[in-house]
């Protein structure tokens, strides 16, 4: 075998797969795969004055490379089950913890020493939120901001280049069982191992889609969510954000009964697009240091869609929104809030004399006529039902971006051990559809390698 164990996805659980194992096993011989760049490569050109729209690169450095996904985001660990997967359904729900809580000890030591852990657990705003139908989720969570995640990913690295061996851009084409293992095909050659942890993210969605086809595993249908993007001055949510910095709500809409939820909440931050299999999709960071900090609070508002018969692909319904956002506004819509609710679209004019000053270089248009209505009906009562307890929430010159999308995996058949049907061959992080967060696609990863290191 030309390794013990092959690692496919340097996204979290990819990076902590191999450090649990370096700790516990170092004398394996263990090889990482990633279709992306490694961390110091990892540039996007969007500059926002030469290039303001994505031009598609080969790989895309805010989608792949060292850190997945996550290399670039917000950089907030959640400790918690309330939402972020389902990783206690497989392993127990004091495990998940556990496990989350050793990551973020791990964050604390590789440069994130100086961020503060944020709680939920007393806060009088449950209470605010519940006597507006609202319902904060209960968690605790470390913003390391997206430079400090940065330096994090660099120790990491550091600690692990010199002990495994990293295939940047080298995209793994198929994964075939063999006598005593896998074998791994890339564009140029096959490698074997014994044992195979796959962490492909959600970026790696439809190659997931193609190996569980292929070596015939069970996948179900996931959800997707559909949404905007936020963003208002940040004064109006800093009596949420100065106590607990990313605030979870979920209401549940009076005419549909649907639940809209906040999401990835920057205080401070920028709104950023990312690609997606070739689809521009809008998202949002932020920064722990005050000099990249902006006068704006930026979070999305998503609706969870599930579909069952006769029409199963989720995915495919949420890329199908995006692609006509793309068409009518050349990539990333963003509307004054006002304009949505008088029926017409933002133009540049409006925007420029609004109060809130966009932080993503996007077209003015009309969200109505790419998201479904009754999507829109229940973001726009949100809206509404924040403004009750963060006034000016709901302001004319509140600005919505769209669209945003989070894709999830199919959810992969796995057992308690995040094992396939096939010994040794293991699926984690949010490519497994059972983790939707840095935290838990985090803690997949260690719990796979300590499984690995057992039994050794």
């Amino acid at each position: 075998m030309d390794y013990d164990v092959i690692i496919i996805g340097a996204g979290p659980g990819g990076i902590y797969s191999a450090y649990e194992l370096k700790k516990l096993c170092p004398s394996l011989r263990v090889g990482v795969f990633e279709a992306g760049q490694e961390l110091e490569k990892r540039h996007c050109p969007i500059d926002g004055d030469r290039i303001k729209n994505c031009i598609g690169c080969k790989s895309c450095s805010i989608m792949s490379g060292f850190g997945g996904a996550g290399a670039f985001s917000d950089g907030k660990y959640n400790i918690t089950n309330d939402f972020g997967g389902t990783l206690y359904e497989h392993i127990g729900r004091d495990k998940a913890i556990e496990l989350m809580e050793y990551v973020d000890s791990i964050n604390v030591e590789n440069g994130g020493k100086g961020c503060k852990l944020y709680s939920t657990a007393g806060t009088g705003l449950k209470k605010v939120c519940m006597q507006n139908k609202l319902k904060l989720l209960e968690a605790s969570v470390r913003h390391l901001g997206t430079d400090i995640n940065y330096i994090v990913l660099e120790k990491l690295y550091d600690d692990l280049k010199d002990w495994a061996d990293f295939h940047f851009m080298t995209a793994v084409r198929d994964i075939k069982v063999i006598d005593g293992g896998y074998s791994v095909a890339t564009e140029g050659k096959e490698y074997t191992c014994r044992q195979c942890i796959i962490s492909v993210g959600r970026s790696g969605s439809k190659w997931m889609e193609s190996v569980c086809e292929d070596l015939n595993i069970s996948a179900k249908s996931n959800r997707v969510d559909l949404g905007v993007r936020v963003e208002l001055p940040a004064v109006i949510f800093s009596h949420l954000t100065d106590e607990l910095y990313e605030s979870k709500i979920v209401y549940r809409t009076e005419k549909f009964e649907d639940n809209v939820r906040t999401f990835c909440m920057n205080p401070h931050g920028i709104v950023v697009t990312e690609n997606t299999n070739g689809i521009i999709t809008v998202n949002g960071h932020s920064y722990e240091s005050k000099d990249k900090q902006t006068e704006n609070t930026n979070f999305a508002l998503l609706v969870a869609k599930h579909f069952s018969e006769p029409f199963k692909d989720s995915n495919g319904y949420g890329e199908s929104i995006a692609r006509l956002s793309n068409m009518l506004g050349g990539g990333v819509i963003v509307q004054r809030f006002g304009d949505l609710m008088r029926g017409r679209r933002s133009n540049e004019k409006r925007i420029a004399e609004g109060t809130v000053h966009p932080t993503l270089n996007a077209t003015p248009g009309d969200l109505s006529l790419v998201l479904p209505k009754r999507i829109l009906d229940g973001i726009m009562e949100m809206i509404h039902a924040l403004d009750k307890i963060a006034p000016g929430t709901a302001n004319d010159d509140t600005l919505l971006y769209g669209v945003e999308v989070k894709f999830y995996n199919m959810e992969v058949k796995v057992d308690e051990n995040l094992e396939t049907e096939y010994p040794g061959l293991y699926i984690i992080g949010d490519g497994s559809g059972v983790t939707h967060s840095l935290s838990h696609a985090s803690a997949s990863g260690v719990f796979v390698a300590r499984r690995i290191a057992s039994g050794e």
